[in-house]
């Protein structure tokens, strides 16, 4: 997701593996930036039903593919996962059917990412005595929210009062989980959430209503039953205009939904530690296509990192081959709970997916945080 007006578009982290092993690729970098899925959607198909004609336009005639897969991370996540859904398929006005996908630290949930968003800062606003006060009143109190939830401001150095929004944020975020407290304290994915207060809630122009809806939050303190029950009288609650993201005729929704509607193998990696869109997004995801009775086609995989996608390339290179086994040979690969709380919640949980050795395609800062996550919280031999 780029800003400002300069296109640009990055090489995956499994670009060498997918070389190496026949596949043909492509990325687009969007016609448009900011968090626009419907033009990361169509450009994407658009680009897959060019690309025979692009190789061959430059001397690299291709055979017709026989099948054509989807992978990307972060909105491009949401785009993946969004890209085999049955209202996509149906609505797109460039239409590919992807054979599989990879969603990675995707916006699985799609709009319950900004829900989730402001209901991190409409608590925090509360639990500071700031009732009352719109997102778009962020600016006139940031810095006393901040100064009385964090030391500095730092979230590595929280309050009293600042332990007990740890606490709402780590149940907003998906529950207790190993490793939120060195997301919140570490990762910095919490310091882009905090850049993202003060919303109107159109996502940066691309809806002409607001689509936030916290009505369906609910803070909580751990082991603070009347400090939950104030909080929650406290915040403000925030209603969507009902028609922010309606359907349209002339093609996808503004901000496609991700419904659970697929009949495709889909699997998909999450860090743990991820703040910014956070593991609840997996949540939502499993609940969605549970509800509609494809949960059979989802496997999902957590992953010991403390930040926003940071995966090592081993881990993605395993999701995306054990993806192709599924499709391909009928190898249903293994995933992880991530709704059971007492799951989830394990000393141990991650463990079995992630991959901290890193190479050639990890970036020293991958390799250097990956390193210290597991000296500090290792997993059992």
């Amino acid at each position: 997701m780029g800003t400002g007006n300069t296109l640009a578009v990055d090489d995956p982290g499994i670009r060498r593996h997918l070389v190496q092993n026949g596949y043909a690729w492509a990325a687009s970098s969007y016609s448009r930036n900011y968090y626009d899925v419907r033009a990361g959607i169509e450009d994407t198909n658009a680009l897959a039903l060019a690309f025979n004609g692009i190789a061959a336009a430059r001397g690299r005639p291709l055979a017709v593919p026989s099948r054509i897969y989807i992978t990307g991370q972060s909105m491009g996540g949401h785009i993946s996962a969004a890209a085999v859904e049955e209202e996509t398929v149906a609505t797109a006005i460039h239409k590919v059917k992807y054979a599989g996908a990879v969603p990675m630290c995707g916006v699985v949930g799609d709009t319950e990412l900004f829900n989730y968003l402001a209901g991190a800062q409409l608590s925090a606003q509360a639990l500071a005595g700031v009732s009352q006060s719109p997102l778009t009143g962020w600016p006139t109190v940031q810095a006393h929210v901040m100064g009385t939830l964090f030391t500095g401001g730092s979230s590595s150095a929280p309050t009293s009062i600042g332990l007990k929004y740890a606490s709402v944020l780590q149940n907003l975020s998906g529950g207790p989980r190993p490793l939120f407290d060195l997301g919140l304290a570490q990762g910095r994915s919490f310091d882009t959430v905090i850049g993202v207060f003060g919303t109107d809630g159109t996502i940066n122009g691309i809806l002409n209503k607001n689509l936030i809806d916290t009505r369906g939050l609910r803070y909580v303190i751990d082991g603070d039953a009347a400090g939950t029950a104030a909080l929650n009288t406290a915040a403000l609650t925030l209603t969507a205009a009902p028609d922010a993201n309606r359907l349209r005729t002339d093609g996808l929704r503004w901000i496609p939904k991700v419904h659970g509607q697929f009949s495709v193998p889909v699997v998909t990696l999450h860090t743990l530690g991820d703040l910014f869109v956070p593991f609840s997004m997996q949540q939502v995801y499993r609940g969605r296509a549970e509800a509609r009775g494809n949960g059979n086609w989802l496997v999902q995989r957590a992953i010991r990192g403390i930040t926003h996608c940071d995966f090592t390339t081993a881990e993605q290179v395993a999701a995306f081959v054990d993806m192709i086994r599924w499709e391909r040979d009928g190898q249903k690969p293994a995933g992880d709970d991530v709704v059971t709380p007492s799951a989830v919640a394990a000393s141990n949980y991650g463990c079995r997916f992630t991959i901290n050795a890193t190479g050639a395609d990890d970036s020293a800062q991958i390799a250097g945080t990956r390193g210290a996550v597991a000296a500090a919280r290792p997993c059992p031999p």
